[in-house]
């Protein structure tokens, strides 16, 4: 099947046609020509909007798909059919399923069911079995068996020890450990962040330095694994230094790989500490949630369970850090962190209800709407090229003869979010109005148009 892109305009930097507004004929998956004014016939579909942008597709690192186990809350098909509405052609699905993927046969089933859907899916498998924070997983053999990336996902690693050894364990084959900073000692009963409106709302607070103390920790975990195994620098020796560290390039990532990724993160703190390991040359990434650069503390005032999230919305000078670290290239990835929650789960009183809400339909809208003076390449940056660096993706690219995966959107057009794709409906942004709409992605030789 054939069909033409007519008149949009390309954001990759990586393209010689960035910036232009061009035409673009897709068949038989690929990219066949790019130019302006492309003849046409009768049978090849034109698809063109006002103010039409057109990237490589987007690619989201933390998705919750609960299949298998809670296939009352979402399936892989709910999720991908969630996914491409939102713009991704690509998304990593973590391993807090029941049974947990951290053995090859989940990994598998996970796998067999993502064939043929509308998305890429890849699977992050768990570090220790159950991500019950105690025995490893086979992570070898999990590696081999097509896991991108091994972390526990929602559940943060408690245990020094495990982090430190998965670190020196997934160095001979390149791989990622991405883990979600917490001590939840600190944290154990939170229900939202620790501050003034936790005190006035009578809730117990879930501390910043439960976060912070977690990215240092890691980070000085790592520090002593590079060091071990290189006898590198160490972050003591380079703060004893009379030198500046180097301040990171906003606009072009590193070319050593991560070897430790965060998740979202969510306090000034944390971008600052990642910030400087980066300016030493450590391999580490990070991403943000969506949602956690819209809503601050003071939101959670009427008490909606829909905006109870872990970790919580912090106060309005870390939303503004946060925003700060994605400007200066600190923070890598913008991600959903998509985790369904059924009726039964939300409706509830607040200190009952789950944590959690969807965001794959929402994630480039909530940006926009609330974008404080990001540029739109450096958006769209965050949702592509750089998870796949991350994820050690294959790079794609919009050229001709390059396959047709693509997301295509407008980002000054306003919507309203009226309904889901999603089988669970704990969004905080249904019924709101908001800025940038996806039209669609191609992907696997379809144009596959949002609704």
């Amino acid at each position: 099947m054939q069909f033409l892109i007519r008149a949009a305009r390309v954001v990759d930097p990586a393209s010689a046609f960035n910036g232009q507004v061009v035409d673009m004929l897709i068949g038989n998956g690929l990219i066949q020509q790019i130019g302006v004014n492309l003849e046409t016939n009768a049978t090849v579909q034109v698809i063109e909007a006002d103010e039409l942008h057109v990237s490589t597709g987007w690619v989201d690192m933390r998705v919750l798909a609960q299949d298998p186990g809670y296939e009352h809350k979402e399936d892989l098909t709910s999720v991908c059919q969630a996914a491409a509405a939102g713009g991704f052609t690509d998304i990593a699905v973590l391993p807090n399923t029941q049974p947990v993927v951290d053995a090859k046969g989940t990994l598998g089933y996970v796998r067999r069911m993502a064939e043929g859907q509308v998305v890429n899916v890849h699977v992050i498998a768990a570090v220790t079995k159950k991500a019950a924070g105690e025995d490893f997983t086979e992570m070898l053999d999990l590696h081999h068996a097509g896991a991108v990336a091994f972390s526990d996902g929602t559940h943060p690693l408690q245990n020094p020890d495990l982090l430190l050894k998965t670190l020196q364990y997934l160095q001979p084959v390149n791989g990622l450990l991405m883990n979600r900073p917490e001590e939840q000692l600190l944290t154990s009963f939170g229900q939202m962040h620790e501050g003034v409106q936790s005190t006035l709302l009578g809730l117990k607070g879930m501390p910043a330095l439960a976060e912070e103390l977690m990215v240092e920790r890691d980070l000085r975990l790592l520090d002593y694994v590079l060091g071990v195994e290189h006898g590198a620098w160490s972050m003591e020796s380079e703060a004893k230094s009379n030198l500046e560290p180097l301040s990171p390039n906003p606009h072009a990532p590193s070319s050593t790989p991560p070897v430790l990724h965060f998740s979202t993160i969510s306090t000034a703190r944390s971008v600052e500490l990642i910030r400087q390991a980066k300016a030493q040359g450590m391999p580490v990434s990070c991403d943000v949630a969506a949602h956690q650069l819209v809503f601050d503390d003071s939101a959670l005032a009427g008490f909606d369970t829909n905006l109870k999230v872990n970790p919580p919305f912090r106060s309005p000078a870390d939303v503004a850090a946060l925003w700060a670290g994605l400007a200066d290239g600190t923070i890598d990835a913008i991600v959903s962190d998509h985790s369904p929650q059924d009726a039964e789960s939300k409706n509830l009183e607040f200190d009952q209800a789950e944590f959690g809400v969807i965001g794959l339909e929402t994630v480039f809208a909530a940006v926009m709407t609330h974008n404080q003076d990001l540029p739109l390449t450096q958006v769209i940056e965050k949702l592509t090229s750089r998870p796949r660096q991350i994820l050690r993706l294959l790079p794609v690219h919009i050229a001709e003869g390059q396959p047709a995966n693509l997301t295509l959107f407008d980002p000054t057009a306003t919507w309203t979010y009226e309904h889901t794709l999603s089988k669970s409906k704990n969004s905080p942004f249904l019924g709101q109005r908001l800025t940038g709409r996806v039209i669609g992605t191609v992907h696997h030789g379809h144009f596959n148009k949002s609704v």
